[in-house]
């Protein structure tokens, strides 16, 4: 059964200030919820329709119906199960490898893709600005499907990290007139800087940029004006891992 309490607490993870406050954030579904408690995230609460889906202690166990599950899931359908689990504390990052870096990337399915797939091509460390969409939002997690357990995720400053760092590593940013990263030689570690949907790349990063790459359109027309974010994300991690 839910309580009133446990069902106000659930609903204020819906927003930011108060995943921040109580150090909490919410998964849904077997799969993802088994990913996070083989992460050994600390779970806060389960609530469940089967007892026999995960082996959890007692305590943080509760058995719902449908109905109960309905009155609290973030998805239009329940996904059996949702768990609140507790923040982890960001690890340092490793700048002997490969980063990406968001700068003010706000949707949160472009975010959980781009953490899928730093976690395909082995990127370990993803920082994003202090105005990228929060990690934690239901949203992303949902479309991380568990990857999220496997970056190491920063939110900072990220023209004074840019500006720490530059000086030691490549920088580089993806943008529309830039060198074609098929012709470029790329290097096994750097910074990859990916932009916001709808502006790229702000002036204030790009002035931090070192080495401006770009992916050629070979549409006939040349109409269609960019990619995707987590699209040419995909394209520029699988072409630094090719190389």
């Amino acid at each position: 059964m839910v309580s009133k309490n446990q069902k106000k607490l659930i609903n204020s993870l819906h927003q930011k200030k108060y995943r921040k406050q109580h150090g909490l954030f919410v998964a849904e579904g077997k799969k993802v919820i088994q990913e996070f408690l083989d992460a050994d995230l600390e779970l806060h609460s389960l609530f469940s329709m089967d007892e026999s889906f995960f082996n959890t202690p007692k305590e943080k166990t509760f058995i719902v119906s449908e109905a109960e599950l309905k009155g609290i899931t973030f998805l239009k359908t329940p996904q059996f199960a949702l768990a609140l689990f507790y923040i982890p504390n960001a690890k340092l990052i490793d700048t002997n490898n490969l980063i990406v870096a968001l700068d003010d990337v706000r949707d949160p399915g472009n975010l959980g893709t781009i953490i899928r797939l730093c976690d395909w091509f082995g990127i370990t460390n993803l920082v994003c600005s202090d105005q990228t969409v929060d990690c934690y939002n239901p949203k992303v997690i949902q479309a991380t499907m568990g990857s999220i357990t496997r970056v190491n995720i920063t939110y900072t400053n990220l023209f004074d990290f840019l500006s720490l760092h530059k000086d030691t590593v490549s920088v580089y940013g993806t943008f529309m007139d830039g060198e074609v990263i098929y012709k470029e030689s790329l290097s096994k570690k750097g910074i990859i800087v990916m932009g916001n949907e709808a502006n790229g790349i702000s002036g204030e990063i790009a002035s931090l940029v070192s080495k401006r790459i770009a992916i050629p359109r070979f549409g006939e027309t040349q109409i269609t004006e960019s990619l995707n974010v987590a699209t040419a994300t995909a394209i520029i991690l699988n072409e630094f891992k090719r190389s």
